[in-house]
């Protein structure tokens, strides 16, 4: 039966919760926030309906959840989710005999599609940087061409040192996630790309400097590579010079590129997580998703019998 006692009761004990949480967890501020958020909102959901939330029912918090909206299925994980661990705490100090959420199935989420390219948008891409003036213009045009035709991770990419380039195996040598090594093919227009930028390089890191990145940093007097953050701004300063929409570029996105478009005409899916580096191919797989979207997508737009209902 509701009344202030039980209201009490409640917001003590998500207090106790959070306390434990930051001290036996080593919570965030922003994890222990989050937190009081996602219990905080079942507790007005339930205080409409006059019950404390350390003494809500199964059917209670299925109806919160279900209040949450049908579209919603991520934001209903995560607060069954806060749920989950608070109730568990409420067991564990012997507040509760039993743990509601234990019947309660979290949505089914799917996966989401990561952004990507088409070819022809990677081909504008490539066209543009190659018409950039000057030094910098050859050094992000040999960076697009690595990215695109290794697959790489911005942080392998802006990391990899010269002698990552073997010329004479046309292959790039990769240090990926865990310190693992792997060894990707490269085409001619990155390998080309890579030749007229190491000139530059040369000439731009002047006489009494080395580096052993291929992609070094500007800054005087300090060995280091490319930032991410500066590489990141270079790829959005690219999209607007090629009129796509910057949101949709970073080199993440062009990784999912180089993937997809190596599953679209046809790689075999355990060749595709060696060059990208995956420990598991489950990881890999989402890529044979994007690749049927597309292909679903062209069939019908184009296939004359797909317009025979219309």
């Amino acid at each position: 039966m509701h009344n202030q006692a039980s209201d009490g009761l409640s917001c003590g004990m998500i207090d106790a919760f959070l306390d434990m949480m930051s001290a036996e967890r080593n919570a965030s501020a922003n994890t222990r926030a989050a937190y009081a958020r996602d219990l905080s909102d079942a507790c007005s959901f339930l205080a409409r309906k006059k019950i404390g939330l350390a003494d809500a029912g199964e059917d209670d918090l299925r109806a919160y959840l279900l209040s949450l909206g049908k579209n919603a299925p991520r934001t209903q994980a995560r607060r069954l989710s806060a749920l989950r661990q608070f109730f568990k705490f409420l067991c564990s100090e012997n507040r509760r005999k039993e743990d509601p959420t234990r019947f309660i199935d979290p949505p089914k989420l799917g996966r989401p599609l990561p952004k990507c390219l088409t070819e022809k948008e990677v081909g504008l891409l490539l066209r543009t940087v190659a018409n950039y003036p000057g030094d910098e213009g050859v050094r992000l045009r040999a960076m697009l061409e690595l990215l695109y035709a290794a697959g790489l991770r911005v942080s392998e990419l802006v990391g990899l040192p010269v002698v990552g380039i073997q010329f004479d195996r046309c292959v790039v040598l990769v240090r990926g996630k865990g310190d693992k090594e792997r060894v990707v093919p490269l085409g001619e227009p990155a390998l080309e790309a890579i030749r007229q930028w190491l000139p530059v390089r040369k000439k731009m890191l002047g006489e009494k400097r080395a580096s052993p990145f291929l992609f070094p940093s500007h800054a005087r007097g300090k060995v280091a590579s490319m930032t991410r953050q500066r590489f990141f701004q270079l790829l959005k300063e690219l999209a607007l010079a090629a009129k796509l929409d910057p949101r949709r570029l970073s080199p993440h996105v062009v990784r999912h590129a180089f993937a997809t478009h190596l599953i679209e005409h046809g790689a075999d899916l355990r060749s595709v997580q060696s060059m990208l580096g995956h420990a598991d191919i489950a990881t890999t797989q989402i890529y044979t998703h994007m690749a049927g979207d597309r292909l679903a997508r062209t069939v019908a737009e184009h296939h004359p019998l797909s317009k025979v209902g219309s």
